[in-house]
């Protein structure tokens, strides 16, 4: 069994909503533990931030898991405050990249002039990884990421412990080129990653008409994110990377009309900020 906690599901930049949003307003990050605390940070938006706050120094140690580097899944990593605990070890993964390190890409964002401490000044026991294209150990989390199809390098990942498996593609375009999608399962972007997992966390930021004037722009429509899960043969769907400017009403009803229209055959739960899931 992993427990899973939402602490930001908003796409994009943040939303600045009313408070009470039952979806909240916090960009990409989600919190897995396993049955023996190993602790894994999927990306770094800005609800990494009340995450921080909410560890109390519980933990020796702390993987986050970056999917790439686009802003609103980093734009919280300097607010997150295991990374100025002098004993803690602070573990960083994201994609590889042909001519730079995973640390010398962070440094232009935790440097001046756009953040007054730089990488180098971090005072945890900080490690930076390139992720491998491979499957890999995190404690007693089994950890296995892949490309997946969204503007620049950007991975998924899939995490398997205790009998249970978990998929999380934030932002991720299934659809992409693929005029019979869904087709052919193992030519599908992210199958492999996502195929018979217990809990799909999967990009369903736009509806269905919105969706035709964004192709391309690496983000899935509701009705493909249904898709897609039947395609992989899912146990639950959990929806997410909410549009910032839609508002709970909104999200409310473009789900309610995917699933009248494709009755989908897992359980389908919308992401809310909060949410705790034993999967």
């Amino acid at each position: 069994m992993m427990r899973l906690a939402l602490w930001g599901t908003r796409g994009s930049m943040p939303s600045f909503g009313p408070e009470n949003s039952r979806y909240g307003g916090n960009t990409s990050c989600v919190q897995v533990m396993s049955e023996r605390d190993t602790l894994l940070v999927l990306d770094a938006g800005t609800g990494i931030r009340r995450l921080g706050h909410s560890l109390r120094s519980r933990f020796r140690r702390v993987d986050v898991l970056l999917t790439h580097l686009h802003m609103d899944h980093l734009q919280g990593l300097g607010f997150f405050g295991p990374l100025f605990e002098p004993d803690l070890e602070v573990h960083v993964w994201g994609p590889a990249h042909h001519d730079r390190s995973l640390d010398a890409r962070l440094s232009r964002y935790l440097s001046p002039p756009l953040f007054p401490v730089r990488l180098r000044e971090i005072p945890s026991q900080l490690t930076c990884h390139d992720v491998p294209r491979s499957t890999f150990m995190v404690g007693d989390l089994t950890v296995t990421a892949d490309y997946v199809c969204h503007p620049g390098a950007t991975l998924g990942y899939r995490i398997e412990g205790n009998g249970s498996v978990v998929t999380y593609l934030p932002d991720h375009e299934p659809a992409l080129g693929d005029e019979l999608f869904p087709g052919e399962p193992r030519w599908t972007s992210g199958y492999e990653l996502a195929r018979g997992a217990d809990a799909l966390i999967h990009d369903s930021q736009y509806s269905p008409t919105e969706y035709e004037t964004h192709r391309g722009w690496g983000h899935s429509s509701i009705d493909d994110s249904l898709s897609f899960a039947h395609l992989c043969g899912v146990k639950r769907l959990i929806t997410f990377h909410h549009d910032p400017a839609h508002d709970d009403d909104t999200i409310d009803r473009i789900l309610a009309e995917a699933i009248a229209a494709k009755t989908p055959d897992c359980l389908v739960a919308p992401g809310h900020e909060g949410d705790v899931f034993e999967i």
